[in-house]
């Protein structure tokens, strides 16, 4: 007697899903209601169309049209000349050994370079143990840089100024570690 039970319960749940989807009947599709003509409200148009519009004619297909000519490219501006080579034995005195000088920049990138300037400076004065000779040179160089960068930026030359802060920076990232 559990033997049949067992398979009954086994089989059981497939005869209640086997074909129940067969059984369902069809869905009819939704169609839209109709409009009677008591609901129908007049609409009449405010601005009626003309009775009689007319349409240009269409060209006998005997006729030729003749192509529309494409429109010619500008000239080329004139390559300008190569030039001339400086020789390096004769360096130009008017540049400085920090680069070329700029206008002078907006005012904050001005402030960033006398910041960095000021927080180096800081920096350098802040390191309290003794320094070993290397050390001492390095510091001293950190120095000059921060004196050419302020000299710099009291010229005009922001992008110096900030590239001698930035030498200065990492010479001292050097000596602090």
């Amino acid at each position: 007697m559990r033997l049949p039970a067992r398979y009954l319960v086994w089989v059981l749940p497939l005869l209640l899903t086997g074909c129940f989807h067969k059984n369902q009947q069809a869905k009819a599709p939704a169609q839209a209601p109709t409009i009677s003509d008591a609901d129908a409200v007049a609409v009449t148009p405010v601005n009626p169309p003309p009775a009689e519009t007319s349409i240009a004619p269409i060209p006998p297909a005997t006729e030729k049209l003749q192509p529309v000519p494409a429109p010619k490219p500008p000239p080329k501006p004139p390559k300008p000349a190569p030039a001339p080579t400086q020789q390096a034995s004769n360096p130009n005195p008017g540049v400085s050994a920090i680069g070329e000088l700029s206008s002078g920049g907006p005012y904050d990138v001005r402030r960033q370079a006398e910041d960095s300037i000021v927080s180096t400076e800081r920096s350098l004065n802040g390191i309290n143990r003794t320094l070993s000779d290397p050390e001492q040179k390095t510091a001293q160089h950190i120095r000059e840089f921060l004196k050419e960068a302020r000299t710099a930026l009291a010229s005009g030359d922001v992008d110096g100024a900030k590239t001698l802060a930035a030498k200065a920076k990492v010479l001292l990232s050097e000596l602090t570690r």
